[in-house]
């Protein structure tokens, strides 16, 4: 079998802070032990509530936070402990699309300054293949050509969003993390960008982390899915599965929550409320983090953290799941 695009194994990153009124340090589980395969021109769905770790996850694969522990691999090569120098390359063949469009463009930057800068800082052509680029990626994400000489304060919300994956396509990436890039968007808006980001793929190939709150377009777009919980995955599988047939008690909690659009079925469909707080991601539980609020936990649960196993051809860190 071909090399995965992206492998992280037992991946941790943890941040340092004050908390308290006494300003009593603390750690930050923010990931914790997260091992994940995304392979070449697959799209894998991440979940879970917020605060959960999932973009602080998608920006450790990418090395913006440098991780405490664990393994990173890029299209085979391990790239953990690579420096800013020898990381250049592989900061080409890995792209992040933001949630908010209107924070993550320079607003003193034109349109077709915006999208020709990364190509300057790898100096991957000239002024004028440059200029044709921005041309054609321009053209790629539907926006029109006299759009190159304008600045993002004129555009809309989706059109500053499709400027975004335009940036992040000029070097022609292999993986792109999209970081909730819809959750800013109107309903209508949303629609557009993530079929623009499904032609994309089927173009290029490209491979998508793609994060998110919204589960039914989560489904939409992902092939295999990923629920996080306190810097965890609790749960990865066939998207189908995972929605229809939750395994971990906090998949179905997730998925109980989901709005139904036939009434028959929102008749049917049982909520299933959590018990409990969330535990502080500064003072996780010594056992499953899901198990001061789950339903079914037992003394083992309590005590003993799961390992992420194989149950039904997905991947479930539950003692009980089966």
């Amino acid at each position: 079998m071909a090399d995965p695009m992206i492998r992280v194994e037992n991946l941790v990153k943890q941040f340092h802070v004050k908390a308290g009124p006494f300003g009593k340090k603390g750690v930050v589980h923010a990931v914790n032990g997260v091992t994940l395969t995304i392979w070449r021109g697959e799209t894998v769905g991440l979940v879970g509530e917020s605060g959960c770790g999932k973009s602080t996850l998608g920006r450790t694969i990418l090395k913006v936070y440098e991780p405490d522990s664990g393994r990173i691999f890029c299209g085979g090569a391990e790239i953990t402990n690579l420096d800013h120098k020898q990381m250049q390359p592989y900061r080409q063949r890995m792209q992040m699309i933001f949630q908010d469009p209107y924070a993550s463009l320079n607003p003193r930057f034109t349109v077709g300054e915006l999208i020709a800068e990364p190509m300057k800082i790898y100096r991957l052509c000239d002024a004028k293949e440059r200029a044709e680029r921005v041309q054609q990626l321009l053209e790629t994400v539907g926006l029109k050509p006299d759009h190159i000489r304008r600045y993002p304060h004129e555009f809309s919300g989706g059109q500053r969003q499709r400027i975004g994956i335009a940036r992040a396509l000029a070097l022609n990436p292999e993986f792109i993390v999209c970081d909730e890039p819809i959750s800013a968007l109107d309903v209508s808006i949303q629609a557009q960008i993530v079929n623009l980001l499904e032609r994309i793929q089927a173009e290029r190939g490209i491979s998508y982390l793609f994060i998110a709150h919204d589960l039914t377009m989560v489904r939409h777009i992902s092939r295999r899915i990923g629920v996080m919980y306190m810097g965890a995955l609790v749960e990865v599988g066939d998207a189908d599965e995972v929605c229809d047939h939750p395994l971990h008690p906090y998949t179905q909690v997730l998925m109980s929550a989901v709005p139904q659009p036939d009434p028959v079925a929102a008749r049917r469909q049982k909520l299933i409320l959590p018990e409990g707080e969330v535990p502080s991601p500064i003072d996780l539980p010594p056992g499953c983090p899901f198990s001061p609020r789950c339903l079914y936990a037992t003394w083992q649960c309590r005590n003993e953290k799961p390992p992420l196993k194989d149950v039904g051809g997905r991947q479930v860190a539950c003692h009980h799941a089966e």
